[in-house]
């Protein structure tokens, strides 16, 4: 049975106008911008049988679809209008393609070992032998001060250096002498923002039941979290056997975030502080971009012992959302500072790309 012969003698005009429509070259198809162009096309098709009452319109509808099937023009036609269907699947594609190359991008970081997660949804966004446990270096810092703040001490109580507190492991240099009284909230200040392992062990020994049930409580913390490819065995990170993995870390700057004091202390430019009767003495942050305006640090660490490398972990906001970002392993004091800078570049520029591809899926699934 030909194609007109489903239509009623009545309206045996529209034979004609079926025809030129049937017979349009599929490339002017083609050649339209856009998705709701070719729908309505579509459309019009389909609607102009119907021209009488309910009955007449699916009559006319049926044997358009059967003929459709059947006919070599109809099928050209049919692939032309699964075009703007199939837009939102190009676009995403599209979009994995864009990912994966900024994912590629990484290796322009050069720290041995890259974590950054966005801390919203979870996602991890780079990564780079995050797996398994290593030495931290004065990351220890962090889990040092949530004890101390989590155990409600009196901040303004004074505490002495003394030899105890002097490095036996790898004989690093201090600015806290022998004698040297600082409050507890100057001794956490300064070993937040600049690493001060005097100042870490000195507040590990005055915590209630000494040294030992004070590495008891980094550990117990470190279960809490869940930290669980995690181990402490001092204050102060100068032992390689303080120990984690980069996932764990996320954690720990998690919990450390959350705490005021360890937030503010850990991204403070400078602190002066007086040891007994000497002059005052300005400590300075060891992560450079908590003074950069760019920045917006909420909690910040910096480490280094030969075993860990440099390191650098921070919870930072890139276009509105934190974002933890962990490097460890990096070589040359500048490299932890270029990487971190590099990873915010291309956060940025990730995210931007996501959220513009988004905006046009959107688009073109409104106009289908």
């Amino acid at each position: 049975m030909g194609f007109l012969s489903f239509f009623p003698s009545r309206q045996a005009w529209l034979a004609p106008l079926l025809c030129v429509a049937l017979a349009s070259p599929i490339a002017q198809v083609a050649a339209q911008n856009t998705s709701d162009s070719s729908g309505s096309s579509a459309n019009s098709t389909k609607k102009k049988p119907a021209t009488t009452n309910k009955q007449n319109s699916k009559t006319a509808q049926k044997p358009s679809t059967a003929t459709t099937k059947k006919t070599s023009t109809a099928k050209s036609t049919k692939s032309s209008a699964v075009k703007p269907s199939n837009a939102p699947s190009i676009n995403k594609k599209a979009v994995a393609a864009t990912g994966a190359t900024k994912v590629a991008s990484i290796g322009a970081v050069r720290s041995n070992v890259v974590f950054v997660q966005d801390l919203s949804s979870q996602a991890v966004l780079y990564s780079r032998n995050d797996e398994g446990p290593r030495p931290i270096a004065s990351i220890t810092k962090l889990m040092t001060a949530l004890i101390v703040t989590d155990a409600n001490q009196n901040m303004q109580e004074m505490l002495e250096v003394t030899q105890a507190d002097v490095d036996q492991v790898k004989h690093s240099r201090s600015r806290l002498a022998v004698g040297a009284r600082l409050t507890r909230a100057d001794m956490l200040h300064i070993a937040l923002m600049s690493s001060e392992n005097r100042a870490a062990n000195a507040l590990a020994r005055n915590y209630p039941g000494g040294m030992n049930a004070f590495v008891a409580a980094m550990n117990a913390k470190a279960r809490q979290l869940g930290m669980i490819q995690s181990r402490f065995v001092e204050p102060t990170g100068l032992s390689s056997d303080n120990v984690s993995s980069p996932r764990d870390l996320v954690k720990l700057l998690q919990a450390s975030a959350s705490r005021p004091t360890i937030s503010n202390y850990s991204t403070d430019n400078q602190q002066e502080v007086s040891a007994g009767n000497k002059t005052p003495t300005v400590f300075r942050n060891t992560n450079m971009l908590v003074t950069n305006p760019a920045w917006d640090i909420k909690v910040s660490k910096t480490g280094f012992i030969n075993e860990a490398g440099q390191c650098l972990v921070m919870v930072t906001r890139i276009n509105n959302r934190d974002t933890a970002i962990v490097l460890l392993n990096a070589e040359g004091k500048g490299t932890r500072i270029y990487d971190a800078m590099k990873i915010k570049q291309m956060v940025q520029a990730k995210q931007q790309v996501a959220a513009t591809d988004q905006a046009e899926i959107e688009s073109v699934e409104k106009e289908i």
